[in-house]
């Protein structure tokens, strides 16, 4: 009878082993996804930020150039003998 007890013992460490192998392999992947994540949110950001730049870069010219424009049709409306 010992050793059945002893079997069974055996098996249910058996069996605590293999759960904590199965949890430290799920906590592993959970902890890769979840810096493979950050890394893209991170990189997200970066790219985000430089498309934002050049896009901001692109509006101040095309406020420059409405400015001029706006000068331009301000200083025609003011002198109509311009186009005469």
């Amino acid at each position: 009878m010992a050793r059945a007890g002893g079997i069974t013992n055996a098996v249910n460490v058996g069996i605590a082993v293999q759960a904590d192998w199965e949890n430290r392999e799920f906590i592993s992947n959970m902890s890769l996804n979840v810096r493979r994540l950050f890394e893209f949110l991170i990189q997200f950001e970066a790219t985000t930020k430089s498309k934002l730049a050049a896009l901001n870069e692109k509006l101040d010219v095309l406020e420059r150039r409405l400015e001029v424009l706006e000068v331009q049709v301000s200083t025609a409306s003011a002198n109509p003998s311009v186009f005469s």
